[in-house]
């Protein structure tokens, strides 16, 4: 499946110091733009012709750099120590930027040991300083688990594709636009939110009336572009149970929440998805919502928004689909393996075999099965996930809580679309998550990106996060990927 990560600018400081060498500079300088360049993101850097060898060292460079950053509205800064560095340099041109966006310094390893004849960097010191200067400044950055390091080694290239995706979610999140279609189930506190705590940190939400969705698609004509979708759904969906007449009512909502995303720019949708639309349009819009976060556009059920911004979130950090699920049982045989389960929302791209369509037997119950079809049912192929869930407090603060698993086969069966995953740490986990004011929703990815989170929310998005490991904050797994000014 094609990649749903956007292309992240980057803004590349070397930061100079004019009594070392200029030609080592310059070579750690070529060298760190290869490996940016390698991860995928467009860097912006000075060349030699705006400043001495493309670097930053004095106070004339460090503002003509930071313009040209404030120009290309750069979505993340790396900051290089290609020798000591010019604390002031690195400080003044993040000032002059002007940019709230995640920062990653290092520092370049030197050439070979030292003798008293070899030409040095003594980045390992000059680090330090700039790290000093970026503090005084009340600025956030993060530094590598080796943070002296040659930029053309397998550990800084990921490095840099971690902090590529901790950029995409900073920004993304910082910039979101979510549409609300409909109301919160009456019964569901859990999803309660403060629009005005929400749009401080960034978001906007853009609400939509169901019956607006209910008139516009009475007025819409089975053209082109609903029978387009009414063929892929057969083709990647066994539909066999369900009428053209419903199908055609499926692909309908898709073509007219797919238009209203992209009229008023929207992310992703939280939706009302119980029970007015099956009582008034005569079908679950789980199929439509499925097949939307599989395109990039994130759906979250029951108008949970904090939810949408949860698998937003993920969507951003791993580049593929996300999901909103109930985390339901532990395994009464198994106390780290949790069944994660929605009624047949899942990206049907997860599937471990054709999904099917069909019924959504509790709302059946209410409505009569006729108006209750639309889920389409699988179990998740086995494999990493990601599980992650923001929330408010009382005050309208933000918090995260992050777990990473792995799905795997158990003999234990449901309906709607689920894996069981195991989760190292969860019991104590799960008492975070009621202690914390966690509801039951958990936005869910089939990637390891909890310590992109962990990152990007606790260090440059002010949140609280919890962790299996939350009481260490000197670490977010074993395999530590960042330290960070959190």
């Amino acid at each position: 499946m094609k990649s749903l990560a956007r292309k992240v600018t980057v803004g590349f400081i070397p930061a100079n110091r004019g009594f070392f060498s200029d030609k080592l500079a310059a070579r750690m300088r070529a060298q760190t733009i290869r490996t940016l360049k390698k991860a995928g993101a467009k860097v912006v850097v000075p060349s030699d012709k705006d400043t001495k060898v493309g670097c930053v060292e004095s106070r004339e460079e460090a503002v003509k750099v930071g313009r040209l950053f404030a120009q290309e509205r750069v979505d993340g800064i790396v900051v290089s120590a290609v020798n000591f560095g010019d604390e002031q340099g690195v400080g003044l041109c993040v000032k002059e930027a002007g940019l709230d966006v995640p920062i990653l310094i290092f520092g370049c390893q030197e050439e070979e040991v030292l003798t008293p004849t070899t030409p040095r960097r003594d980045s390992f010191c000059g680090l330090l300083s700039i790290g000093e200067a970026l503090r005084q400044l009340g600025r956030a950055y993060s530094v590598p688990e080796t943070p002296i390091c040659y930029p053309h080694e397998e550990g800084f290239q990921r490095t840099v594709e971690r902090f590529l995706a901790v950029c995409r979610v900073v920004g993304g999140i910082r910039n979101a636009r979510y549409g609300q279609i409909g109301a919160r189930p009456d019964a569901f506190w859990t999803c309660r939110y403060s629009e005005k705590a929400l749009q401080k940190l960034g978001p906007t939400v853009v609400s939509l009336d169901l019956s607006e969705v209910f008139g516009g698609i009475e007025r819409m004509a089975t053209d082109a572009a609903v029978r387009a979708v009414v063929r892929d759904m057969k083709k990647a969906i066994d539909c066999s149970a369900v009428s053209d007449a419903i199908l055609d009512k499926i692909g309908k909502l898709e073509v007219f929440l797919k238009r209203f995303a992209a009229d008023r720019g929207l992310d992703a949708l939280g939706i009302q998805c119980w029970t007015s639309i099956q009582e008034n349009l005569g079908i679950c819009p789980c199929t439509t919502m499925s097949r939307l976060d599989d395109r990039g556009i994130p759906c979250a059920c029951e108008a949970d928004i904090l939810g949408t911004m949860s698998m937003h979130a993920l969507q951003l950090a791993c580049g593929g689909p996300s999901c909103l699920a109930d985390w339901n049982n532990v395994h009464n045989e198994d106390p780290e393996l949790v069944n994660c389960w929605h009624c047949g929302v899942f990206p049907t791209s997860w599937a471990k075999v054709r999904p099917r369509m069909g019924c959504q037997e509790i709302i059946a119950g209410t409505t009569g099965r006729d108006r209750a079809m639309g889920v389409v049912e699988f179990v998740m192929q086995d494999g990493p996930v990601t599980l992650c869930r923001a929330a408010q407090g009382n005050d309208g603060e933000h918090k995260l809580a992050i777990i990473e698993g792995c799905v795997e086969p158990n003999r234990a069966e449901t309906f709607g679309s689920y894996g069981w995953v195991r989760m190292p740490g969860i019991q104590r986990f799960y008492k975070n998550v009621l202690l914390r004011h966690f509801p039951h929703h958990v936005a869910m990815s089939r990637s390891q990106v909890g310590n992109v989170l962990w990152e990007a929310f606790g260090n440059y998005l002010g949140f609280e996060v919890f962790t299996p490991n939350t009481g260490d904050r000197s670490r977010w797994t074993p395999d530590l990927p960042f330290e960070t000014t959190a």
